[in-house]
C-alpha cells in the first residue's frame, strides 16, 4: 500500500482586490470584478466556462440551435474571433449580412443567457489567410501589427464598424459582452496593445474585462489587459518528425506554470522576451484549452475525448478559475471572392491548412456533430456550474512527491484545491500516445492546517491506467457533510423533497461514501453496506446505476440523496430548465433546453431515441410527430420515442469512376514543410468517385451526413466544379453535411469525390498507421447518418 501525502500550508496573505483597472458598467445587477486569485460576479466567486464558436464559419440559420447545444454542454460564455477578412475582403465593402451578422449572433447569445466575448483582433490568427488581415491592408503597410499610421487608420475604421454592430449589447444596456480580446499572440509590443485598446474604446466598444493572450513570454501594457492562457494536448504547428511535443506533454501534469511557450511558436520571432510572472497580480484564466486540434498538411494529429477531458480537469486542479476552450465548435471557411481564406504556404505561413474545413476535432463538429469529448467536458462543466463558486477561491496545492520531469511516467499525478478545511482531490493517470501504468494499493492523506487530516479511501484502491477524476473532501450538501467520496461530483437536483447529489463512479474503483456521523440521522442504501467508523458512516459496495440512490436524513431535518452513476451513464447527464423545473435528463445523444419555447429537443440518429428524466414532470410528455413510451429506469422515468424510421437503408452508393494514379512527388514550402500538392497534380493522380444522393434525403437534408471511411493523402468533394468539402487524411472519418450542398446542382451534377494517394517519402506525420495500404487513394465505405430532431413538451 502506498499512502500519498499532501500537507496543506497555512493560508497565505489574502488575495489582492481592487488593484486592477477593470470596472463594470454602473448599475448592473451582477457587477464583475477581478482579484488576484479569482473573479467575482454579483459579489460571488465566478467560474466562467467559455467556448470558441466562429459565427462566420457556420450557417446563420443554425446558430441558435448550436448555441443551445453549447449551453447544454455547460458553456456559459461564447467567444468568437471577429475575422476582418471575412467581413471586408474587398476594401470599403464591409459585410455584416448572412453568416457575417455579428449583431444577430451576439443577440442570440443574449437571448439564451450566454455571455459573449468578441476577439476583435485586428490580427486573429485562427488559421485564416493573413491571420485575418485583408490583402488590401497588407498592400498598404509594411509594418502591420504596429503603430504605423498606415496600419492604424484602417484599423480605427474597422473597430468603429464592430462597435456599431455591438451598440446596445454592452453591459450598460443589459447586453452579453463581458470581455473583449485585443489582438492575439502579440508578444513584444505592449505599446501597440495599449494603442489598440484605446482605439477600441474611442470607437465605442466597452466591456468589464479587456483581455490578451499571455502565452509565449508575453509583455503586457501594465495591468490594462487580463492575461489569458491555454494548453493543447497535441499540436499541428510543430515539425512532422518531432514526435509528441514536450510542451503538450506538460498539460497532463499538475503544475503552477501557467505559460505554454509552444502555442503560436511557429509564428513568434525567436528570442521573445521573458515577461516574468503575472501570477501574483492576476488570476489563472484560460481562453485556449484544446477542445480539439486542427490538421495541417505536414502534421495531422488525432485528439481523443480522454485527451481533451484530462487536460480540462488537470487545469482545474492546477488552479484555473476560467475554463476557456478553443475550439468548442468547429466550422467551415467561407469561400473567398478573391482568394481562398485558409492559412497556407502561399501566404507565407508555415502551415498548409485545408481550403474549407475547420472542424478542429471539436466537441461540436463542423456540421454540429456531437463528439465524445462533448460529453466528457459536460461532466466537468456540470461540476463547475454547481460548485465552481466554491472551487474558484481554493488554492491549488501540490504534494511534495511530484513527477521528476515531463517524461516521468511512474509518479502518480495528483493535486488538491483547498480552502484549508475542505477541498477537491484531483488525479490524472492519462496522457496520449504513452499510456501511464496502473497504481495499485493507492490511498491519500491530506493534512489540513485548519481541520483534521483526511485519509481516504478506507481500503487502498488501484488507480487504473487512463483514469482521471476529482473527489470531494468535506463537501456540504444541504445539511449533510460528505467527508469524502471515491466518485466525482457531477451536479445536484431537487427531486421528491430531497436534494440529490449526482456522483460519477470511475471504472475500476469501487465507490465509497464517508458521511460525517454528526450530520446524519439515518441512511438507507439500495445495495452495499453501512459501517460506522470513527465518527463517520461509511457506505461501501453500492452498485453504480440509475437505481443507486443512497437516501440520507440529515441532522438538521433535510433529506439528501447521493446518486452514484456508472461512468458511462454519468456521461449522458444533462441538467437544465425543462417543463417548468430544473431537471436531470439522461441521454446518449444531443439535448437542448429551450426555455423560451418551454420544450426540450433531442438530436439523435437512433431509430428509437430515448431519454430519462428526474424528477418526472407532473404532466405527461408529448413528442411531436411520435408516440412516447414511458417506463421506470431506477429513480428516473425513461421515455422512448417510437416513430417510423426516416431512412431504412443507411448504406451510401459510391461508384468508382477512375482509379488513383501515382502519388505526386512531395513538395515543400515554408520552413521546408510539406506543401499541399498543386491542383494539376491532384487532378492527374486522384482517384475519382461518384456518390448517388437519394432524392428522399434532399427533401429534408438537415441533419443528414455522408460519412466516409477512406485512405490516402487528401480528399475533396465537388458539386459540378464547386469545391464543397475537403479533408487531409488522419485516420478519422470524413463527414459531409448534405444541407451545405446546393440541392439543385446536386441533382443534375451529382457529388464527385477526388482522393489523392500519398507518396511513401512524403514528410507528413500521420499517427497510428502501419504498413503502406493507408497511403492508397480509396473510399472504403460510406453511409448516410441521419440525425433527427425531436421536440418534447409537457402535455
Amino acid at each position: 500500500m502506498v499512502t500519498h501525502l499532501l500537507r496543506v500550508p497555512p493560508p497565505a496573505a489574502p488575495p489582492l482586490t481592487g488593484h486592477l483597472p477593470f470596472t463594470d458598467a454602473p448599475g448592473v445587477p451582477d457587477p464583475i470584478e477581478v482579484g488576484s486569485r479569482w473573479l467575482t460576479r454579483g459579489g460571488r466567486p465566478w467560474f466562467p466556462v467559455s467556448g470558441e464558436f466562429h459565427y462566420s464559419r457556420y450557417p446563420n440559420g443554425a446558430w441558435e440551435e448550436e448555441l443551445l447545444k453549447m449551453k447544454a454542454g455547460g458553456v456559459t460564455a461564447v467567444s468568437s474571433y471577429v475575422i476582418w477578412i471575412h467581413h471586408e475582403e474587398i476594401e470599403g465593402r464591409v459585410r455584416f449580412d448572412g453568416d457575417r451578422d455579428l449583431r444577430r449572433f451576439a443577440g442570440l447569445c443574449a437571448r439564451h443567457g450566454l455571455d459573449f466575448i468578441p476577439r476583435i483582433g485586428p490580427w486573429s490568427h485562427a488559421e485564416v489567410r493573413n491571420g485575418g488581415l485583408p490583402d488590401w491592408l497588407l498592400a498598404r503597410t509594411a509594418a502591420p501589427r504596429t503603430d504605423d499610421p498606415a496600419y492604424l487608420s484602417p484599423v480605427r475604421t474597422w473597430f468603429t464598424e464592430i462597435a456599431g454592430q455591438l451598440r446596445g449589447l454592452e453591459r450598460a444596456s443589459g447586453g452579453p459582452v463581458v470581455a473583449i480580446q485585443i489582438e492575439n499572440e502579440l508578444y513584444d509590443r505592449p505599446g501597440h496593445l495599449r494603442t489598440l485598446k484605446r482605439m477600441a474604446q474611442e470607437a465605442g466598444l466597452s466591456a468589464p474585462l479587456w483581455t490578451s493572450t499571455a502565452w509565449g513570454g508575453v509583455r503586457l501594457p501594465g495591468e490594462e489587459l487580463l492575461p489569458l492562457y491555454g494548453g493543447y494536448p497535441e499540436a499541428f504547428w510543430t515539425e512532422a518528425d518531432g514526435g509528441w511535443p514536450d510542451t503538450c506533454r506538460t498539460h497532463f501534469f499538475f503544475t503552477h506554470q501557467r505559460d505554454d511557450e509552444a502555442i503560436g511558436a511557429d509564428l513568434r520571432p525567436t528570442g521573445a522576451p521573458d515577461a516574468g510572472t503575472l501570477a501574483d497580480r492576476f488570476p489563472w484564466a484560460t481562453c485556449e484549452l484544446g477542445g480539439g486540434m486542427a490538421v495541417a498538411y505536414h502534421r495531422r494529429p488525432r485528439v481523443e475525448a480522454a485527451d481533451i477531458g484530462a487536460v480540462g480537469l488537470t487545469k482545474i486542479g492546477c488552479g484555473s478559475v476560467w475554463q476557456g476552450y478553443y475550439m468548442f465548435h468547429g466550422g467551415t471557411n467561407p469561400p473567398g471572392e478573391l482568394t481562398s481564406l485558409q492559412e497556407s504556404h502561399a501566404t507565407g505561413h508555415p502551415n498548409d491548412l485545408p481550403v474549407l474545413t475547420y472542424d478542429f476535432q471539436a466537441p461540436l463538429g463542423e456540421y454540429g456533430q456531437l463528439r465524445p469529448s462533448y460529453h466528457e467536458l459536460r461532466l466537468q462543466h456540470l461540476l463547475l456550474a454547481d460548485l465552481g463558486h466554491r472551487i474558484a477561491p481554493m488554492r491549488s496545492v501540490l504534494p511534495e512527491q511530484t513527477p521528476t520531469g515531463r517524461h516521468d511516467r511512474d509518479t502518480l499525478r495528483w493535486a488538491v484545491r483547498t480552502d484549508g478545511t475542505s477541498g477537491f482531490l484531483f488525479v490524472i493517470n492519462h496522457q496520449p500516445h504513452e499510456p501511464l501504468p496502473d497504481h495499485p494499493g493507492t490511498a491519500f492523506t491530506v493534512d489540513f492546517p485548519l481541520a483534521p487530516s483526511l485519509t481516504l479511501p478506507s481500503t487502498a484502491v488501484t488507480v487504473p491506467s487512463g483514469a482521471y477524476f476529482c473527489w470531494p473532501l468535506r463537501l456540504d450538501v444541504a445539511g449533510l457533510r460528505l467527508e469524502w467520496a471515491t466518485a466525482q461530483p457531477v451536479c445536484t437536483v431537487e427531486a421528491d423533497g430531497r436534494t440529490v447529489l449526482v456522483l460519477a463512479a470511475t471504472d475500476g474503483i469501487a465507490p465509497e461514501l464517508a458521511l460525517d456521523a454528526d450530520t446524519v440521522v439515518s441512511v438507507a442504501v439500495p445495495s452495499g453496506e453501512i459501517t460506522p467508523v470513527a465518527g463517520r458512516v461509511l457506505v461501501s459496495g453500492v452498485r453504480p446505476g440509475t437505481d443507486a440512490l443512497v437516501e440520507v436524513e440529515a441532522a438538521d431535518g433535510s433529506r439528501v440523496g447521493l446518486l452514484v452513476l456508472d461512468p458511462a451513464t454519468a456521461r449522458t447527464v444533462y441538467r437544465g430548465p425543462a417543463w417548468g423545473a430544473g431537471r436531470l435528463v439522461l441521454c446518449a445523444d444531443g439535448v437542448v433546453f429551450d426555455e423560451g419555447r418551454d420544450e426540450v429537443r433531442l438530436h439523435s440518429p437512433a431509430a428509437e431515441p430515448s431519454f430519462a428524466v428526474l424528477p418526472a414532470p407532473d404532466a405527461a410528455l408529448v413528442a411531436e410527430g411520435a408516440h412516447l413510451r414511458q417506463a421506470a429506469d431506477g429513480v428516473f422515468t425513461r421515455c422512448t420515442i417510437e416513430a417510423e424510421p426516416l431512412l431504412p437503408v443507411t448504406t451510401a452508393t459510391v461508384t468508382s469512376v477512375r482509379p488513383g494514379g501515382r502519388a505526386p512527388e512531395p513538395v515543400t514550402g515554408v520552413r521546408g514543410r510539406a506543401s499541399v500538392p498543386a491542383v494539376e497534380d491532384v487532378d492527374a493522380a486522384a482517384a475519382e468517385y461518384r456518390v448517388d444522393v437519394p432524392e428522399d434525403l434532399l427533401r429534408d437534408p438537415a441533419g443528414v451526413l455522408l460519412r466516409l471511411r477512406w485512405t490516402g493523402d487528401l480528399a475533396r468533394a465537388y458539386v459540378g466544379d464547386v469545391l464543397v468539402a475537403d479533408q487531409f487524411y488522419s485516420g478519422r472519418v470524413w463527414d459531409i453535411g448534405l444541407d451545405r450542398l446546393p440541392a439543385g446542382t446536386l441533382l443534375t451534377e451529382g457529388l464527385r469525390l477526388e482522393v489523392l494517394p500519398l507518396a511513401r517519402d512524403a514528410p507528413v506525420h500521420v499517427p497510428g498507421q502501419s504498413g503502406d495500404a493507408w497511403r492508397e487513394a480509396r473510399v472504403l465505405d460510406a453511409a448516410w447518418v441521419v440525425t433527427r430532431r425531436w421536440s418534447v413538451r409537457a402535455g
